[in-house]
């Protein structure tokens, strides 16, 4: 992050919330689900698919997830009544995980086996380390009970990722479904790449890995040098736009996906090279948030994205760049 970067965060965070809700407003698609579904259709003129995620994560007590059970029951309701190109993102935590885990994979089975019924996908987002494991269980445990609509995120940055990738593979054959991204939660550097190029040179191992076990890759990055490694890697194996997935043992066409990849990126970062993979014919997904608790996610994004940093200052002296 540059000098004018670093200087407009410790402004934004200086200012009071309305001010920053305005910043918000392009990287949160609002409040309630009416505001992200209107959101979607707008941008889904561009060619873009999304995933939902309901704004939250870690809760304090049981009765705080029946919060979440119901905001997602709405959301499922909302894509099945616009017929959005649209699957969901949940933080276990946010269903119980650390506090009852098996009620938590009771909440998370319960959602999943309504997804099913409409063939949408959930994906479980990453956390920090303490849930790294029990998220991968869950996914491996969802598919020995014969729902195959949920895959994890997974974080190069950490050093476990590549067993990790492997383990899963080994367990769910072509079934195995990953968005990999760099990860936003901050490690102790005994578990962790903690420096840009290692963990761009780690992504970059990352995808190589998921394409060769058959498994579906969400590429999750705004970096040209992945996105750049990931069309060659891609071009490589006989992967492309309008093309069948070639690779042995991976799980063919699936509903609502790409032919083995898809693209992936936050709402508000990058719209221009979003937009460009799109017109070439790659799928491409935007990650949609919405909900109450907007500014805690603004926050981190501006502590952990650089990229936000920077849209922010352009958004305030160059707002006709503020496209999404």
């Amino acid at each position: 992050m540059g000098v004018l970067g670093r200087f407009m965060v410790g402004i934004t965070k200086l200012m009071p919330r309305f001010f920053v809700a305005g910043v918000a407003r392009r990287y949160v698609a609002g409040k309630d689900i009416e505001s992200a579904v209107a959101v979607m259709k707008k941008l889904s003129t561009e060619g873009a698919c999304f995933t939902v995620d309901v704004l939250g994560e870690e809760i304090s007590n049981l009765a705080e997830a029946q919060f979440f059970i119901d905001e997602y029951d709405r959301v499922l309701d909302a894509i099945i009544e616009n017929k959005l190109d649209a699957n969901l993102s949940i933080k276990p935590t946010a269903f119980g995980l650390l506090i009852d885990e098996q009620k938590a994979y009771e909440n998370i089975e319960r959602l999943l086996r309504n997804a099913d019924e409409h063939d949408i996908f959930v994906r479980l987002d990453m956390e920090d380390n303490r849930v790294t494991q029990p998220t991968i269980d869950i996914v491996i445990a969802m598919h020995a009970k014969g729902l195959q609509n949920v895959g994890t995120v997974l974080q190069s940055r950490l050093f476990r990722t590549s067993s990790d990738i492997e383990l899963i593979c080994n367990q769910l054959g072509g079934g195995a479904d990953f968005r990999i991204c760099k990860g936003v939660y901050l490690e102790d550097s005994s578990i962790s790449h903690t420096e840009y190029r290692p963990i761009v040179d780690a992504f970059n191992e990352h995808i190589d890995l998921i394409l060769d076990h058959g498994a579906y890759a969400g590429i999750a990055s705004h970096d040209w040098p992945i996105i750049e490694h990931s069309l060659a890697a891609i071009e490589a194996r006989g992967m492309g736009p309008g093309d069948s997935d070639p690779r042995e043992g991976s799980a063919g066409k699936r509903l609502g996906k790409g032919p083995g990849y898809e693209f992936q990126m936050l709402l508000g970062v990058r719209g221009n090279i979003r937009r460009r993979l799109a017109k070439a014919g790659h799928r491409t997904r935007i990650y949609i948030p919405y909900g109450e608790r907007w500014y805690e996610y603004s926050m981190r994004r501006l502590d952990e994205n650089p990229d936000v940093a920077m849209h922010i200052t352009k958004s305030i002296f160059m707002p006709w760049t503020n496209r999404r």
